[in-house]
């Protein structure tokens, strides 16, 4: 039997359809219920972020310009934050209305990549500076979605690029931090979910290290991520009005 291969514009096909299912699930059922429906629906959300841990890594490691990468990052994280906001019936102005799902899970891959360059790239910084500034970096990503986790969850990634199954590791175990934090301080129907991430393992096992060649793919995801959040922040308004639905 042929062993089934994805490329990586197919597992980033798959994580923006979870996406899209999972960002459905909030505006159509708020507040995080728990019932089978949205539980189900939120399940299959949880193949997104670590596919965007994944390739995170992988576009770190194989651009031809970091900076430019951090850029394009940077500036993909500005566009996402409004959108994000909007979609949500979120203050764009952070903190105004308390310090979580403050900004789009875009900044703290922004963080990632910049931590992975000071980690890995830098060579003229001191190196207890180094430590200094990634630490601090890091705790900046506090506030958004998914928080400081996806920033250590890639950086432990990256350090076992080329094993599916260290990724995988990394990906439990920050997740698994998560979801203790989660189930005692926000939702224990949100910690539950989170074990959905579990599901990417089989999907990762089947990445045959390819892009693709569809290379639109890679444009369609910068505007898709924004554009989609701008239709759901519509919706939102059109069925509830102008208020915040996360929990």
């Amino acid at each position: 039997m042929k062993k089934i291969a994805l490329n990586a514009n197919q597992l980033k096909l798959i994580a923006i359809i979870a996406m899209t299912i999972d960002h459905i699930a909030d505006i159509v059922f708020p507040g995080f219920p728990a019932r089978p429906v949205p539980v189900a629906l939120h399940l299959i959300g949880r193949l997104t972020a670590p596919m965007m841990w994944f390739f995170v890594c992988e576009g770190f490691h194989y651009t031809r310009s970091v900076k430019k990468y951090m850029l394009r990052m940077f500036v993909f994280s500005c566009i996402s934050h409004f959108a994000y906001c909007f979609a949500f019936g979120i203050d764009p102005i952070p903190f105004r209305t308390g310090i979580f799902n403050q900004t789009s899970v875009m900044y703290p891959l922004f963080i990632a990549v910049v931590v992975l360059w000071l980690e890995y790239k830098e060579k003229r910084l001191n190196k207890h500076l180094k430590h200094v500034l990634i630490f601090v970096l890091i705790w900046t990503a506090f506030p958004a979605n998914w928080s400081c986790i996806a920033v250590l969850a890639i950086l432990h990634m990256y350090r076992k690029r080329g094993d599916i199954k260290g990724q995988m590791a990394a990906i439990v175990l920050w997740v698994f931090f998560y979801g203790l934090i989660s189930f005692f301080f926000v939702s224990r129907t949100y910690a539950l979910v989170l074990t959905g991430v579990l599901m990417v393992y089989p999907l990762l096992k089947m990445y045959n290290g390819e892009k693709g060649n569809a290379k639109w793919m890679k444009t369609f995801f910068y505007v898709y991520y924004p554009l989609h959040l701008i239709v759901i922040g519509i919706i939102r308004i059109w069925i509830y009005g102008d208020v915040p639905l996360l929990f």
